[in-house]
C-alpha cells in the first residue's frame, strides 16, 4: 500500500473514532453565550402585568401628540375642510377634474343616494318613512346652495345631526369628489332657461316632459287628498305617524328645551316669538295652522333660538295625517 493510500485510511479512522465519541457523550460545560442580554433579559410578553407603572400595564400608549413616521396630516384644509382659523373653507382645495367628478358620482351614488336621493333632493329610498329615519335636507334648498364646500366635507367627515360619519368608509379624496360632484347636482337642478340654450338641448321637448310629470304628480295628490278626506284624523294616528318619521329625535315631549327643535310639550296653544323667511320677527299663536304650515313648509316661521335648526319639508302627508299630528300635540297639553 502506497503512502496516499494509508493517509485515506488513516482519515476514515479518525472521523470514525470521532463520531463514536459522539454517541451518549454529555457535556458537563455551560453552553458559550456570545451576549448573555439577547436571551436573558428582564423583558414582560403582551398583556403582562408591569408593576414599574402606575397603571400596572406593560403595553404604553404612544406619548400623547406622537404621529407616525408619514401620517401628519398637517394640511388642515385638506383633511378637515377648516383655515388656520378654524373656519370652512370657501371651495375644494384640490383640482376640479372631469375625472374628479365621475369619481364623486361613483361614490356618492354608493353612499350617499340611500338618503338623499340620486338627484340629491332629499328623496332616497329609506326616506320614504317605513324606516323611522329623519328625512334627509334637499341639496338644492338656498342655504345648501350658499353653504362652503367645507361645511359639506364636514358632514361627510364628521357626520352631523342623525347622519354618521362617513371616515372610515370614505377615505379624504373621495369626501372632496363627493363634494365637487354635489356641487354638480345643484347646479344641474338650478340651470335657467338662457343657461340650457347654450347646449344641444330641445328646451320644448324638455318642458312637456316636466309637464306630463307635474300633472302626474298633480293627479296623484288629488286621489291621496280624496282618500284622506274619508280618513279620520285621531291622536292615536298622529303618535303612530310621528313615530314613523322619527320626529322624536328632534322635538321631545317633556318639556326640555335643549332639543334641536323646540318642545312638544304644552305647544299647542301657546304663543311664542318666530322668526320668518325674510329674517323679520314676530309673535304667533301655535294653533293648527301653524304646527301643519311649521310641517309642511318649516322655513316659514321658526321658533327663536331655533332658527339656525334645519328641518326637512314633509309636504307629502296628506291632510288627515297632518291633522293627526295636530290631534296628538293637542294631548301633550297639561290644560
Amino acid at each position: 500500500m502506497n503512502t496516499k493510500g494509508l493517509g485515506k485510511a488513516g482519515g476514515v479512522l479518525l472521523v470514525g473514532l470521532m463520531l463514536s465519541g459522539c454517541r451518549g457523550t454529555i457535556s458537563e460545560k455551560p453552553p458559550i453565550h456570545p451576549n448573555m442580554n439577547m436571551d436573558q433579559q428582564p423583558r414582560v410578553e403582551a398583556q403582562e402585568v408591569n408593576n414599574f407603572f402606575e397603571d400596572g400595564r406593560a403595553m404604553r400608549q404612544p406619548v400623547e401628540g406622537t404621529v407616525a413616521r408619514g401620517f401628519r396630516k398637517s394640511d388642515a384644509a385638506y383633511y378637515e375642510g377648516v383655515d388656520e382659523n378654524g373656519d370652512w373653507i370657501s371651495e375644494t382645495p384640490v383640482e376640479l377634474t372631469r375625472a374628479l367628478l365621475y369619481r364623486g358620482q361613483e361614490r356618492y351614488n354608493v353612499y350617499c343616494t340611500p338618503c338623499h336621493g340620486i338627484t340629491g333632493d332629499g328623496q332616497g329610498i329609506i326616506m320614504t318613512g317605513q324606516y323611522g329615519y329623519v328625512p334627509a335636507p334637499t341639496f338644492h334648498q338656498d342655504r345648501l346652495r350658499e353653504a362652503p364646500d367645507g361645511e359639506i366635507y364636514s358632514a361627510i367627515y364628521n357626520g352631523v345631526r342623525n347622519m354618521p360619519s362617513y371616515a372610515h368608509q370614505v377615505p379624504v379624496e373621495d369626501r372632496w369628489a363627493i363634494v365637487s360632484y354635489i356641487r354638480a347636482l345643484q347646479a344641474s337642478q338650478n340651470v335657467s332657461e338662457e343657461d340650457i340654450a347654450n347646449y344641444d338641448i330641445d328646451l320644448d321637448e324638455l318642458k312637456a316632459e316636466f309637464s306630463a310629470v307635474a300633472e302626474a304628480e298633480a293627479e296623484f295628490e288629488a286621489a291621496k287628498e280624496a282618500q284622506s278626506a274619508d280618513v279620520e284624523a285621531t291622536a292615536d294616528l298622529g303618535k303612530e305617524i310621528i313615530t314613523q318619521y322619527a320626529c322624536g329625535a328632534c322635538h321631545n315631549v317633556t318639556g326640555d328645551p335643549g332639543g334641536i327643535g323646540p318642545t312638544w310639550k304644552n305647544l299647542f296653544g301657546s304663543e311664542a316669538e318666530v322668526v320668518t323667511e325674510d329674517g323679520s320677527r314676530t309673535t304667533v299663536t301655535k294653533d293648527a295652522d301653524y304646527i301643519i304650515e311649521s310641517t309642511v313648509y318649516p322655513e316659514a316661521k321658526k321658533t327663536a333660538g331655533y332658527e339656525n335648526s334645519v328641518m326637512v319639508a314633509y309636504d307629502y302627508l296628506a291632510e288627515h295625517e297632518l291633522q293627526s299630528i295636530v290631534e296628538y300635540i293637542k294631548t301633550l297639553s297639561d290644560n
